[in-house]
């Protein structure tokens, strides 16, 4: 999941560009010659510039009513709100004929059925990544992180961006990762304070090197971000609490008042070609819910990190994260109450 902690920042529209085609991504999300690469299969000019996070270029998307961008890359939740909003072009399926590489699920998600907004790119679950070396047995509750053992006091980290840090405690509580009943968010929050107690961090970027030093002993993890610390060290492994977990995805997105659609679809179909889309897999360690290019993997990269192998089955069997609407107020003043507790 490409997102950070960095601060929400409102910007104005990206400046007038000569290109025939502005996209932006979270860095690193894409091979670094893609511009090259797309200009010399179809002769056209890419400008690319990076945003943190959502909320950064969802600030810059509202304020401008999306000029200034052709393609954009959000977690599902914001091209929901995006959709809402009117500021999303329809996807041209004519001019994307890669969307076919699709895994069916991929294409039937909930919050686009039929793939009609918003292109998944990118998905992955949420889970407990730890060292099967300094921890006994398998943390396989999300109360092993939230009540742990006295041993794991003190070596935990966890996730601190809203929906993750609430995920967590919604689902050790039974509840749903898009839960919008105040009584139940309520006693999640309560769990996640006394849970505080325990933590180590707060920690959104750089918890599996705390793994990989053994200052943690097991960290709250989106799957690909654990495959880095495997890549590290192989006592490194991930596990999907019994509890469940959420479906994260990250999507490419055309913006209606851009002023280069036709060419934004052209640059779908170019990404979703099988070799293209592979390298997201190959080089960011995450799954990628093209049919096409999964395939074309090497089996030994699912051997290393195995949560590479997951199917598309598994994942749209865990909770997909969709748009709280009024409830995220809810969450946004949980996690506040969280972080201020002592």
């Amino acid at each position: 999941m490409r997102l950070a902690t960095a601060t929400a920042m409102l910007g104005v529209a990206h400046s007038a560009s000569a290109a025939d085609l502005v996209i932006s991504n979270w860095d690193g999300y894409m091979a670094p010659d893609i511009a090259e690469t797309f200009k010399a299969a179809t002769g056209l000019e890419v400008e690319i510039v990076n945003h943190a996070t959502n909320e950064e270029i969802m600030g810059k998307l509202m304020a401008s009513q999306g000029k200034g961008y052709d393609v954009v890359f959000v977690s599902s939740p914001f091209a929901e709100i995006l959709n809402k909003q009117g500021l999303l072009a329809g996807i041209d399926k004519a001019a994307v004929p890669n969307l076919a590489n699709l895994y069916p699920e991929a294409a039937a998600l909930a919050y686009d059925p039929g793939t009609n907004f918003a292109v998944p790119y990118a998905w992955g679950t949420t889970g407990l990544c730890y060292r099967s070396d300094l921890v006994e047995g398998t943390p396989d509750s999300w109360m092993a992180m939230l009540k742990p053992a006295d041993a794991l006091k003190g070596k935990i980290t966890m996730l601190a961006t809203d929906r993750w840090l609430m995920g967590a405690g919604l689902l050790a509580t039974g509840a749903s990762v898009n839960e919008s009943d105040p009584a139940r968010i309520d006693a999640a929050k309560d769990l996640l304070i006394e849970a505080k107690k325990t933590l180590l961090a707060y920690d959104d970027t750089t918890f599996y090197s705390k793994l990989v030093s053994g200052e943690a002993s097991l960290v709250h993890a989106w799957d690909g971000w654990c495959n880095y610390g495997i890549a590290e060290n192989a006592e490194i492994k991930f596990v999907v609490p019994s509890e469940g977990s959420d479906l994260w995805v990250d999507t490419m997105v055309v913006m209606k008042n851009g002023e280069n659609s036709a060419n934004a679809m052209t640059f779908l179909n170019f990404v979703l070609d099988a070799k293209n889309h592979a390298w997201a897999a190959e080089n960011i360690l995450y799954k990628v819910p093209n049919k096409a290019a999964m395939e074309s993997l090497d089996p030994a990269l699912a051997e290393q990190y195995p949560n590479m192998g997951m199917t598309p089955a598994e994942l749209t069997g865990y909770e997909l994260l969709r748009d709280l609407g009024d409830a995220q107020k809810l969450y946004s003043r949980a996690v506040s109450e969280i972080k201020a507790a002592n």
